[in-house]
């Protein structure tokens, strides 16, 4: 059976409850009026047809009706609290009882801990207790509440500041906070609304049927379109918690910065980035905004759902969605009892992310399994839209180089692109990195690239980083995160899956077809070595792209005779002029042979200057060189032409670049090369004395 579920921001999510409060009109008290009436089952929904819907749907075609929603939505968020660290510390400076407390309880939780590790280390166990002792910490901030809950989740992807123990255990942490009383969520809803309860539902939850660290969720049914919807209602006093909590944190940023030489970054700036993007998720305007912005650039796609926002009943501590029905995507029995497979959705869920990070750069930060939804009709769903991030555009392109410096093995590259990810200021020298990341790499890539865990990777970067002076920026974090949860919840359905095969056709899909400057000088980079076109890793290419469902072979071939036009690229020139002689060698003497083998054995002496043994004087080796390289090349061009979207108008454009003066000079530069390659075979064929080794044809 279908669950119906929704997010709350990381929380653990159950199934409609069978008792619903009903609203009703009386005039007697209104908590009477809330809590009244509870009935055994959800009162039926009347049907609604899709069309009468969008007529009564705010979010519907009148966009002026839509940005007036949002503006009063704005309007009634306008006090949301902001992260200012000033201000905030100027507020509890005045109240040291208050501080004093709170410091106790935290010294405690976390001095008893800090004891145990140093026990350890007097011990000589502190590696044999990492593990335990990182599951000690992941119990003592669950306890300490909702802004170590956080806080153990954006340490969880810090590589840079924690061991792998630490990040695989407080990647577990889970908002296991009590629920706050139902009359304080309705009050609240009113307040923020300057609504009646009753005027707006005509049925909610008698319980939350979700709650997290900073809200709870309860399922209701809108009065005025019979519409199932979700509402987020946040947690009384959380911005005096968090708040109280940050300030202590950090304060005791300040003091590692000071003393603790093992961390290099910066705690205290590391603390504030986190603390602006909790501050951010208190904000449920905010978050219907970026849910909004999220549906415009990925919901395009039809196997992902994003649920629309109903703004006349959304506010900075209120947030009302479409109620989205669904299975978490870890729940691999539920959802193949519903006809669906766990790995499909996962690959949507991949190439989803892949579009956030590495194409538009607008990404969901915080992709846990109760964010993930499958829902009945396979469609992917993605919830809570409270922190999110963004790739720089340089880092983007960096990334992807990134990966091809790693396929090639160019360990001093890949050192260089830290530069430009920002991971390194440009004064530390990489020299010391590059043997770290040849030792990792070397025995990791004994396998393809393909073949990868993508973990096993993470893991093995994140103990270079944790050993060297990296300040990983937290879009990078948040991109390993993304990636390794989706591939952990693959990983239940499939041992065997990998996430950088699924990624590799988006990838090559990028290279072949993007023209930004950085992603064309990583292609060549791929494609020639030591002089030399590797025809082998273009094929490669386009069979991995041409998975991709938005591979053209139209916007493969642009960017690449562009490319090899550019006024400034002399040396590609005379790599692809070498090349072009070779292919067009292979092509004409491949037909050669292929011609000799139809000849009668008769013929054979009397043609070919009364030797049989063939027509060309060249060894074995060199023969069946040329023949696979002739074979390579039409492989790849069948490729091509059976590309879903080929046309044989696609060479139109090529005939217009072929028309440029630089285009026909490489023309002739190329059949001059031609004609003295196969000149020099016609003179070495006339004056041959046939010797032992030469390629025989039969």
């Amino acid at each position: 059976m279908t669950m119906s579920i929704v997010s709350a921001g990381g929380c653990s999510l159950a199934s409609w409850p069978r008792g619903a409060v009903s609203i009703s009109r009386s005039k007697n008290c209104k908590a009477r009026a809330r809590a009244a009436l509870v009935e055994a089952r959800p009162r039926a929904v009347p049907a609604v047809r899709d069309r009468d819907v969008q007529k009564v749907k705010v979010l519907g075609s009148d966009r002026t009706d839509e940005l007036q929603a949002e503006a009063k939505a704005m309007a009634r968020a306008a006090n949301a609290s902001v992260y200012n660290p000033e201000i905030i510390a100027g507020k509890y400076s005045s109240r040291p009882i208050q501080v004093l407390g709170r410091t106790l309880e935290i010294l405690i939780a976390l001095g008893s801990f800090g004891l145990k590790l140093f026990l350890d280390q007097r011990s000589g166990v502190l590696d044999q207790n990492k593990r335990k002792r990182a599951a000690e910490l992941r119990r003592i901030f669950t306890r300490l509440g909702p802004t170590f809950v956080k806080l153990g989740q954006g340490l969880s992807t810090r590589p840079d500041l924690c061991p792998p123990e630490y990040l695989d255990e407080l990647s577990e942490l889970q908002d296991a906070l009590p629920t706050f009383p139902d009359a304080e969520a309705f009050s609240c809803i009113e307040t923020e609304l300057g609504l009646p309860l009753d005027s707006i539902f005509s049925s909610i939850s008698s319980s939350p049927i979700a709650a997290a660290s900073l809200g709870q969720v309860y399922k209701a049914q809108l009065k005025y379109s019979a519409q199932i919807v979700a509402v987020k209602v946040q947690r009384p006093g959380i911005e005096e918690a968090i708040g109280l909590d940050f300030y202590l944190v950090r304060g005791l940023g300040f003091l590692i910065n000071e003393y603790v030489d093992i961390i290099t970054s910066d705690v205290v700036a590391l603390i504030d980035e986190f603390a602006r993007r909790v501050y951010q998720e208190l904000n449920y305007v905010q978050e219907g905004q970026n849910a909004r912005r999220f549906k415009k650039l990925y919901a395009d796609k039809e196997d992902v759902l994003v649920p629309d926002i109903f703004w006349d009943y959304t506010s900075g501590k209120v947030l009302t969605m479409d109620w989205v029905d669904g299975v978490k995507l870890n729940e691999q029995e539920a959802i193949e009892r519903q006809g669906l497979k766990v790995l499909d959705l996962v690959n949507t869920g991949i190439q989803c992310s892949l579009r956030q990070l590495l194409e538009y750069g607008y990404f969901h930060a915080d992709p846990h399994p109760g964010n993930l939804l499958a829902t009945p009709e396979g469609k992917l769903a993605f919830l809570d839209f409270g922190m999110m991030s963004e790739t720089p555009e340089e880092a983007r392109f960096a990334i992807i180089g990134h990966v091809v410096h790693m396929v090639n093995r160019d360990y001093e590259a890949m050192a260089r692109d830290y530069y430009a990810l920002d991971f390194l200021s440009p004064d530390v020298d990489v020299s010391p990195i590059i043997p770290a990341l040849r030792n990792f790499f070397d025995d990791a890539l004994n396998s393809t690239v393909s073949e990868l865990n993508f973990k096993t990777i993470v893991d093995g970067l994140g103990a270079v980083l944790y050993q060297y002076p990296f300040n990983v920026p937290a879009y990078y974090a948040l991109i390993l995160r993304s990636l390794t949860v989706l591939e952990g919840l693959a990983l239940y359905a499939d041992p065997n899956f990998k996430v950088l095969a699924a990624s590799y056709p988006y990838f090559a899909k990028r290279l072949l077809t993007d023209p930004n400057p950085y992603l064309r000088d990583a292609l060549i980079e791929l494609l020639f070595k030591d002089g030399r076109f590797r025809w082998n890793r273009l094929e490669n290419l386009l069979l991995q792209g041409r998975k991709d469902r938005d591979f053209s072979a139209k916007d493969a071939l642009q960017p690449v005779l562009k490319l090899l036009l550019d006024p400034e690229g002399e040396e590609l020139k005379i790599l692809v002029i070498k090349e072009s002689v070779r292919v067009s060698e292979a092509v004409v003497l491949g037909t050669v042979v292929d011609t000799y083998k139809y000849i009668p054995d008769f013929m054979r002496s009397l043609i070919f200057n009364g030797n049989a043994r063939g027509p060309l004087v060249m060894s074995d080796t060199e023969l069946e060189i040329i023949l696979q390289l002739r074979e390579q090349v039409f492989r790849i061009w069948g490729l091509l032409q059976s590309s879903e979207n080929f046309d044989p108008a696609v060479l139109q454009p090529v005939l217009q670049v072929l028309q440029q003066p630089e285009a026909r000079n490489l023309g002739g530069r190329v059949i001059g090369g031609i004609t003295q390659r196969l000149a020099a075979r016609l003179l070495q064929q006339v004056l041959r004395n046939p010797a032992t080794g030469s390629a025989s044809i039969s």
